[in-house]
């Protein structure tokens, strides 16, 4: 049963520095982490090393973008794991503004594996957010829907090594994914990179509500402190709505692919 979720944000992005970055997968907007990110992702790693073995994660979900998994990579080395990779933590985007086509998805876990040898793509994602992009409320039930089926999915498949689960994702995601589990979509939290974020599961309890915090978006392991804060009263609002972000150029014709959970009807039913 899983006990403990550690949320942890990615590290400082090369994109906050410069203009001109590497697009290492060809996903649009997918920057690597800063060399200051890279430093900030081993402090992550040399923290969850100096853990006792019983507090240590057994397992990381990786959002699929480069700088999660890379911000995932020293950890995974650090204790041992692997890398599975998981679309429903995914960045959150705003919905596109008409004609502008549709928001980038990044690759699957297997094509990823190409670039992190670290990934095991036997995981396959659970959740998919839309290319169409979300409104608050609805980064806020893509989080609690992919919780919903996440928690259970990972008991039922791992029902004896998985108790204490790190989670790397992005700071709109994070502060969701946060207010969820603790029950409270009010929940004020400017969520930094490489902060960590740990919640232990009440006994009995659901998985929506069913946590209480022992950390929320702590940089107390960071040597230069909370950097790049973000919380859900930094979004951008015209006319009591979340301002539309243009689409990627191009992609105006594309499939938007799947969306939302991806579990066939009978492991549904087994939950």
């Amino acid at each position: 049963m899983i006990e403990t979720l550690y949320i942890l944000r990615h590290g400082f992005r090369q994109n906050w520095i410069t203009s001109t970055w590497p697009t290492t997968t060809g996903t649009p907007r997918d920057p690597p982490l800063a060399a200051f990110g890279e430093d900030q992702a081993q402090e992550v790693a040399d923290y969850f090393k100096s853990l006792p073995v019983e507090e240590r994660p057994t397992a990381i979900f990786s959002s699929p973008y480069y700088r999660c998994i890379q911000t995932s990579k020293p950890i995974a080395h650090a204790l041992g794991l692997p890398i599975f990779v998981e679309h429903g933590i995914s960045e959150w985007y705003s919905p596109v503004a008409p004609g502008t086509g549709l928001h980038p998805r990044p690759s699957s876990a297997t094509a990823l594996k190409a670039f992190f040898p670290e990934i095991d793509d036997s995981w396959s994602s659970l959740w998919y957010p839309s290319r169409k992009g979300e409104n608050v409320l609805e980064i806020h039930d893509r989080s609690a829907g992919f919780l919903e089926v996440f928690v259970p999915e990972v008991e039922r498949r791992m029902p004896t090594t998985h108790s204490r689960i790190l989670l790397v994702a992005h700071a709109a995601p994070i502060a969701a994914l946060t207010r969820e589990l603790l029950g409270d979509r009010n929940l004020p939290l400017q969520v930094g990179c490489c902060t960590l974020t740990d919640v232990k599961r009440k006994s009995g309890a659901k998985v929506l509500g069913g946590w209480t915090a022992k950390a929320l978006a702590s940089g107390d392991h960071l040597s230069q402190g909370v950097q790049r804060a973000w919380g859900f009263q930094d979004v951008e609002i015209a006319d009591a709505k979340v301002v539309d972000d243009p689409g990627v150029s191009g992609s105006e014709n594309e499939e938007e692919g799947p969306v939302g959970c991806q579990l066939q009807p009978s492991i549904e039913s087994h939950l």
